[in-house]
């Protein structure tokens, strides 16, 4: 039964205890079966809570015998990305800083997952404050992928989408701001959706007029992450943006004839991004599948010559914002790459800024010609196939050398540098069987719509469906052994 229950996607999951042919009770008991089982070989759930979920569960079986109406996502339980503040439960950012931090109050997000129905039983691992798309930290250790115990799983949602791909839950929330949605999805097999600004309203900070980085769902399947955005979009009071596109808009079927749809695809981004040739060679593959849709596809890509320059700045000036103060006081115990981020940030001239705001609009302006003539804009999603869990990050691809840790992840960073809505799908396998995933990218506002293209490429194509094969997960290899492994309650 437990099988049974884990492999249902939260849309399956949700209508069964609707229906009452499974209680909230046994979703929980199979998604905790499953922590137990897979999760010492990957550590991607770092904090459990069993009492509090269990009586979470016992409350949503009552509301289900009652008869009243149900939420959209009754009793699906489901863990909460460590970055995510999370009322009563330890929330540790991946910081040794706040390994003890206990928060009296929800994140946006979160308050709208607990409105719709989940029953909240933990977190997942990130990397020290989301900082890279390589999940490890001196708090709980590394998390590494279930197609691989070996490899990486991304990040920074990686604890997020390992649980996805190990089958612990069918839905998880997530942040990106240089990829840290897409880049563990196609390393995990799953999807993760970065949506347009305003979509799910940032929560209030010190720059309430921030928008590099963006929180979105992460799922098995695009179904699932249509029914997430359903309960998660929409405006909030506190934030400035308006929400351009409304929760009952992805309410919507999915199902679209992408007949005489026009994708623009890349290989390097017109920018000479290195990319390994077994990741392009699984995505040429399904480019055809997009054509047999009815599609056409021609090698095109937005003129992104800026977007380096727009990324790494207000990138620099948001870590700046963020954790200045966190560095100034403990440096020695935040990890170098935040440090980096936070000292380029405080290292900004006025001449700086002046250049980024030109920068930005001549990206806006290029990016909005390329749309002009290109429903959609497909590339890579990541650069290189899940690398060796033991290093902090990759240094070179194909011989090309990188001088920062962000160098890797260009693939994701140009792209957030647009502003644009952003989904990476399940593409492919290599030849040694790890995960490919495309990207694909619309104008501002169609999020609905690129998931309706995701959704035609996933259908057809079926490999979300090609799960990890989890009895073979019988070892753990030592990955990173100075960092103590996570404890669960």
């Amino acid at each position: 039964m437990t099988d049974q229950i884990t492999e249902l996607s939260a849309s399956a999951l949700a209508l069964a205890i609707r229906k009452r042919e499974v209680s909230a009770n046994e979703a929980l008991d199979a998604h905790f079966a499953q922590i137990d089982r897979v999760n010492p070989h990957i550590n991607a759930i770092v904090t459990l809570d069993r009492d509090v979920a269990r009586h979470l569960a016992v409350a949503a079986d009552i509301l289900t015998a009652s008869g009243a109406d149900l939420p959209s996502l009754h009793g699906v339980p489901m863990t909460h990305k460590d970055t995510h503040s999370t009322a009563g439960m330890r929330t540790t950012f991946g910081s040794p800083l706040f390994a003890d931090h206990v928060p009296r109050h929800d994140d946006l997000i979160i308050e709208r997952f607990k409105a719709a129905g989940v029953v909240t039983t933990g977190k997942s691992n990130v990397p020290e404050f989301a900082a890279g798309s390589h999940t490890f930290n001196e708090v709980f250790g590394t998390t590494t992928n279930p197609y691989d115990p070996r490899l990486s799983a991304g990040g920074s949602s990686g604890g997020a989408a390992a649980a996805l791909a190990a089958r612990i839950q069918s839905i998880s929330d997530g942040s990106d701001m240089g990829g840290s949605l897409r880049i563990p999805a196609s390393f995990c097999n799953v999807v993760g959706f970065r949506p347009s600004l305003g979509v799910i309203p940032l929560q209030p900070s010190r720059d309430a007029w921030s928008w590099l980085a963006r929180s979105g769902p992460m799922a098995r399947e695009v179904t699932d992450i249509a029914l997430v955005m359903s309960v998660l979009a929409g405006p909030d009071v506190a934030a400035p943006y308006p929400c351009p596109v409304p929760a009952s808009r992805f309410r919507e079927p999915l199902q679209r004839d992408l007949t005489g749809l026009v994708i623009g695809w890349s290989d390097d981004f017109g920018l000479d991004i290195p990319v390994q040739k077994d990741v392009l060679r699984v995505l040429h593959q399904q480019l055809r599948v997009f054509e047999d849709l009815g599609a056409t596809v021609e090698q095109a890509a937005p003129d992104l010559q800026d977007a380096d320059e727009v990324f790494s700045t207000v990138r620099a000036f948001d870590f700046a914002l963020a954790y200045s103060e966190l560095v100034a006081q403990h440096g020695d115990r935040i990890k170098p790459e935040v440090r980096w981020n936070v000292e380029q940030g405080l290292a900004l001239t006025g001449a700086d800024v002046v250049s980024l705001a030109l920068a930005r609009t001549r990206l806006a302006e290029k990016t909005r010609t390329f749309f002009s003539r290109y429903d959609v804009f497909a590339s890579p999603a990541t650069q290189l196939l899940p690398f060796d869990a033991a290093l902090r990050y990759p240094t070179e691809i194909d011989g090309m050398a990188f001088e920062t840790y962000l160098e890797w992840m260009r693939s994701a960073c140009v792209v957030s540098a647009t502003g644009l809505p952003a989904l990476c799908v399940p593409a492919g396998f290599s030849e040694s069987g790890l995960p490919v995933g495309m990207q694909l990218v619309m104008n501002h506002g169609q999020d609905f719509e690129l998931l309706q293209v995701g959704y035609g490429l996933e259908q057809a194509s079926r490999h979300a469906w090609r799960a990890p094969e989890l009895h073979r997960l019988d070892t753990r290899p030592d990955i990173r052994s100075d960092i103590p492994a996570g404890q669960l309650k």
